[in-house]
Order: C-alpha cells, then structure tokens, then sequence
C-alpha cells in the first residue's frame, strides 16, 4: 500500500471515534425530523451538507497534520535534532511529550558528557603511564647489561625487549586515536626507515637464524616517517613471530614497499579478517603474545597516510604484506 494512503488513513483512526458520534448524531436526527413529517428531499439534502463540511474539516485538519508529521520526519532525517526546533505543541498533550522529551534529552546529555570526561582521564592516565612505565623498563635493560655478559642473558633481554615493543603498541594507539595528531607528510627515504627498523630487530634475526634478504631500494615516498617505521617495526615482528625457520625478504615493487617472509602462512579463512581490530586467527590463538592489535593498527594508519597495505598468504608458504603509496609519491 503506498505510503501516502497508509499515512491518511492514521490520520482517520485518530479521529474515527468522533467521526462515529457525528454520524450516529446525524442519523438520530434524521430519524427525528423524518417522524415529524419533514420531507426526506430535505433531511438528504441537510446531511449532504454536514458530510461537506465533514469532509472538507478532516482535509484541512489532515493538511495540518500532515505538515507537522514532515517537519517531524525532517528532524529525525538531520544531522542534529534539537529541542528547540520542534514546533509549537498543538495541545497539552503535546506539551507534555515534548517536556518529557526535553528531560531525557537533559539526561542523556549529562550522561554523556560523564562519559567523555571518564574516558579523556582514563586515556590521560593510561598515556601517563605508559611513559613512566619506560623509566624502569630502562632501568632493567642496564641491570641486566651490568648483571653478565649479554650473551648470559638472552632470553631476559628478548622478553625485555618484547615489553618495550608492546608499551611503545599502547602508545601508538593513544596517539592515533587522539583528536590531534603529528602525521607529516614529506619525501622520505625508504631505507632509513627499513634499516631503522631492522636495526631494532636484528637481535632477534640472529637469535632465531633467520636469513634477511635486502639490499638498498633507493627509492624514496611521500609518506610519514616516523608512522612508517612502526608499520614496517610491525610487519617484522609478525614475520619474526611466524617464521620458525627461513628467510625474510624486504623489496619494492610495482610501487609498493614488500615483506615477504618463508614462515607458517595464514589460513583461508582467516585472511579476510586479519586487519579486524582483535582479530588473532589460528595462528594467533596458538601463540600467547598474538593480540590482534598490531595488523589492525597498521591498517589504521595506512589509511591515515593516504597508503593501502594488503597481505597475501598460503598456509605452509609464507606471507607477503604490501605498503602500496600513491604513484605520483614515489621516486
């Protein structure tokens, strides 16, 4: 049924009780004025006109009606629907919804504005710790150095090291998911970026003999560098983690930056979702240091860069992940 007509005849059951008193009015005096002889030309003639009039008091009531439903329709399809901008209440009744309205719109005002201050201290505190967290993390990196020689110590040194990389994850989290942010775009050397990064893991390439295959791109992007060498820290702490064995190759192509790695792969059925937030798949659920947090910032920020990352993968075979810059930002 169109829609036009469904909206008239709500507008009929609102008033269909009075249309039935008028007409049972109407047929009781035509009854009456039919048994005190007056003509029957005359009583039809009478309730035509009261049917007229019937008829054209329920069309400008329905055009007043419908008015005030398409100005409600318009506040409930805008952006921001306020109090103020409702129409005047047609009757006390309508007052009264309105003030009820206006009491829960107070309430759920306060109650978010509550929750936006609850969730800006608890950010402030978590950021606030997580800087204070690094001064005993250093503290322990130089005990440990001090304690014997470094090679005594491995396994302390990579757990260390695997607690550093997950607060420096918090805070790039905060970070990108503040209103302001630091992302600077310029041209910026892609192999200052991938040595930095692979500087920062190589204690874990040698611990684990796993053979790193990359010589200089000298290529350079307009991208964020700072941004850029967590992704690419990211991406090869994931190949790390998933390689038990092999190689880890870092290359261009076809304007994008690649890490491909020989590792364990990633299921099928897990690959659509792997840059879901949380998101740990098979793989994830075996190994206790997976969160499902790293991929899914990556992606985040890629978007934020303006640059699309995709991750292809077999099960057996390897990954390889793509950080694809516009073309006109490469050189």
């Amino acid at each position: 049924m169109n829609s036009g007509i469904k909206l008239f005849l709500s507008y009929l059951r609102m008033y269909v009780w009075w249309m039935g008193m008028l007409l049972f009015t109407g047929f009781v005096m035509s009854g009456v004025m039919a048994v005190n002889g007056i003509a029957m030309a005359e009583i039809f003639y009478g309730a035509g006109v009261c049917l007229f009039l019937l008829a054209v008091a329920l069309g400008i009531g329905y055009r007043h009606f419908l008015r005030r439903y398409r100005e409600l329709e318009r506040l409930e399809n805008s952006i921001a629907v306020t109090l103020g901008d409702m129409t005047a209440p047609a009757n006390p009744i309508e007052a009264e919804y309105q003030e009820l309205l206006r009491i829960l719109m107070d309430e759920k005002v306060g109650r978010e504005n509550a929750a936006g201050r609850r969730a800006k201290e608890f950010k402030e505190y978590f950021a606030l710790w997580v800087h204070q967290i690094k001064t005993p993390i250093s503290a322990m990196r130089l005990l440990l150095q001090e304690g014997g020689a470094e090679g005594d110590r491995t396994e302390e040194q990579e757990e260390l090291f695997l607690i550093e990389q997950y607060v420096e994850m918090a805070l790039q989290y905060i970070r990108l998911d503040s209103e302001t942010n630091d992302f600077v775009l310029e041209k910026t050397d892609l192999d200052s970026v991938i040595k930095d990064a692979v500087h920062k893991y190589a204690r874990l390439f040698i611990r684990r003999k796993i053979r790193l295959q990359y010589t200089d791109v000298n290529v350079r992007a307009v991208t964020d560098g700072k941004w850029l060498t967590f992704v690419v820290e990211q991406l090869l702490a994931n190949a790390i983690k998933y390689t038990p064995a092999g190689w880890v190759a870092i290359y261009v192509e076809e304007n994008a930056l690649v890490i491909e790695d020989s590792g364990i792969g990633i299921r099928a059925e897990d690959l659509p979702r792997v840059l879901e937030k949380g998101y740990t798949g098979y793989n994830g659920r075996g190994n206790e240091h997976s969160t499902g947090i790293g991929l899914y910032l990556c992606n985040k920020i890629m978007k934020r860069l303006n640059h699309k990352i995709t991750i292809t993968s077999k099960e057996g075979k390897g990954t390889k992940v793509c950080i694809a810059f516009p073309e006109s930002g490469m050189e």
